[in-house]
């Protein structure tokens, strides 16, 4: 069977992964702090961005923002350190993750707060706190008590957002049916995206239609138009040399 492909291009991914039959892959609170100090490491040597996790006892999501084309190399790198810590504190051999890890590219922003509320209810869901907060491996509670790791600091929801109190206040309200829709969605429209991400050529030449641009209103209305005609947001970025992000807000806001 053939394995799944990695998407490597710049942007934001969740990332999940979980223990081989489900088992716990941390089973102490220094587990979890040192998981944490080698997603940290690596994200700094691979130029990460951690916008945001939360560590339950048999699996972990991340939310990761790659700046080159290394997202498996990174995340083969923490989740290989990690194992071979776990085992050799537990005398234990074989494999501690069910897979490499399993991967999904964030289209938009309105997905990116979506995915974000995603991550901070699991423990709510999961019986293991009250309210959003209150977990402690999670980063909404590293942010309520000050205790933001490193490779955190640029996270979306500090540089985005002023009012961290009122984004903590929505967050404790409980998905919606439409936003559990969107989370389906996601893996719907991330495969077209692997699809279009092996293909050699765009359906049209992406230096050429963005030369002799005069204005920024200009810019903004043709990358709306190559986005609709097939290209990706990671592409249309790399050739106007922006942040992904900027990217998915122009084009959300021209929707």
């Amino acid at each position: 069977m053939a394995r799944r492909i990695r998407i490597e291009t710049p942007g934001f991914h969740h990332i999940y992964n979980r223990g081989v039959e489900k088992r716990f892959v941390y089973s102490e609170k220094s587990d979890k702090e040192k998981f944490l100090q080698i997603l940290c490491e690596v994200s700094e040597h691979y130029d990460f961005i951690v916008h945001a996790y939360v560590l339950m006892d048999n699996h972990y999501h991340l939310l990761i923002e790659n700046k080159k084309e290394n997202l498996s190399a990174g995340m083969r790198q923490i989740n290989s350190l990690y194992a071979q810590y776990f085992n050799k504190k537990y005398d234990r051999v074989g494999h501690l993750w069910q897979d490499r890890y399993k991967s999904w590219t964030v289209l938009d922003e309105s997905y990116l707060f979506t995915l974000f509320k995603y991550f901070e209810n699991n423990p709510v869901k999961a019986g293991l706190a009250e309210r959003v907060g209150e977990y402690e491996w999670a980063l909404m509670h590293d942010i309520s008590f000050g205790k933001v790791k490193r490779c955190m600091l640029k996270s979306f929801v500090l540089t985005w957002y002023d009012d961290t109190e009122k984004f903590l206040d929505n967050l404790g309200i409980g998905l919606s049916d439409n936003e559990m829709a969107s989370l389906d969605l996601i893996k719907k429209e991330s495969a077209r995206i692997k699809r279009i991400s092996k293909s050699k050529h765009h359906p049209f030449d992406l230096e050429s239609f963005f030369r002799n641009i005069d204005c920024k209103k200009e810019r903004n209305k043709k990358i709306f138009e190559a986005y609709t005609m097939g290209a990706t947001q990671s592409d249309i970025a790399k050739q106007l040399d922006m942040d992904v992000s900027t990217v998915s807000r122009i084009i959300k806001k021209l929707k």
